[in-house]
């Protein structure tokens, strides 16, 4: 079956389930475990992200299924081993998108200096966005997702074009203070950000044509690419191993500009990465969900003979 998908929109898919919450905290997170050494960490991981990317680009054009990850291991492994796959990204997808969501209204309590109390408030209502917005339909979801997206990477290439100039190689040492334990460390946390290539497995049969899914796994890994490379060199170079020590990296970023739109912005990208990646991997789990309801997985079985 193909659906409504081209090239652009499957992108902003692409982009939104890769760059979520995770982005706002995890170069900072990852200096606290390596220092400056998380650079490496970060070039390990951007190259394995390639490799993920176009192994999931080539099977989703080859095979174009709704079961996703589960049908490519059903392919390969056979139906139980599908099954289990099936399963287990169904029902993780609640449970990080959940996540997702806390994350991101805390960046934004944060960033607006509103209370604690509001971070319940916050995530509820960013996780009715999300599933209102997939309620409509991917051929609707997946132009709001275009929008969503398109501004998401102008308000991070924004921070990195701030940030940049005031990058600092002196900052940059001493280089590995937890030595090789800590750069292992650091891939460890960053590995979550990476993740998200395997949701959009599940709308390779949404696309108009099969071969579209390579081009858009394409355009959206040089944008990732350029995005978390940039923001890492900017996290190392400006504020040092003293990025580990604030849980709001990107507010540090954009306070140099001195501009008082600076909170509006990070709270601005908190609210825009949580619903880009919540809105594709909801439309994962869903199609994921209809997948294992086709194969009998989900379905009740009948009662008698």
């Amino acid at each position: 079956m193909s659906g409504g998908i081209g090239v652009a929109r499957g992108t902003a898919l692409c982009v939104g389930a890769v760059l979520g919450p995770g982005v706002l905290v995890l170069p900072a997170v990852a200096v606290r475990a390596a220092g400056p050494a998380s650079l490496l960490a970060w070039a390990a991981l951007l190259a394995l992200s390639a490799l993920i990317a176009t192994t999931f680009a080539d099977l989703g054009a080859r095979y174009p299924d709704t079961g996703g990850v589960a049908a490519f291991t059903g392919r390969a492994f056979g139906d139980r081993a599908a099954a289990v796959v099936g399963c287990w990204l169904y029902t993780a997808v609640p449970v990080g998108v959940v996540a997702g969501a806390v994350a991101g209204a805390h960046y934004t309590a944060t960033a607006l200096h509103t209370p604690p109390a509001t971070t319940v408030g916050i995530a509820a209502g960013l996780l009715a966005v999300v599933f209102l917005t997939n309620m409509v339909g991917l051929h609707v979801s997946g132009r709001l997702q275009l929008a969503l997206t398109g501004a998401l990477v102008a308000l991070l290439v924004t921070v990195i074009m701030v940030a940049g100039p005031h990058v600092d190689p002196q900052r940059i040492g001493p280089f590995a203070p937890h030595g090789a334990a800590g750069v292992g460390s650091a891939v460890a946390v960053l590995f979550t950000a990476i993740c998200g290539w395997e949701a959009t497995a599940n709308l390779s049969a949404e696309f108009t044509h099969p071969r579209q899914v390579r081009r858009a796994a394409a355009a959206s890994l040089a944008i990732i690419v350029v995005l978390y490379a940039g923001l890492a060199i900017c996290t190392v170079g400006v504020l040092g191993n003293q990025a580990g020590d604030t849980t709001v990296p990107l507010m540090r970023l954009l306070a140099i500009s001195g501009q008082p739109w600076a909170p509006g912005a990070v709270a601005g990208a908190a609210v825009l990465l949580t619903v880009a990646a919540s809105v594709t991997f909801v439309a994962a789990g869903a199609r994921a969900g209809v997948s294992l309801a086709r194969h009998r997985i989900l379905a009740p079985r009948s009662r008698g003979r």
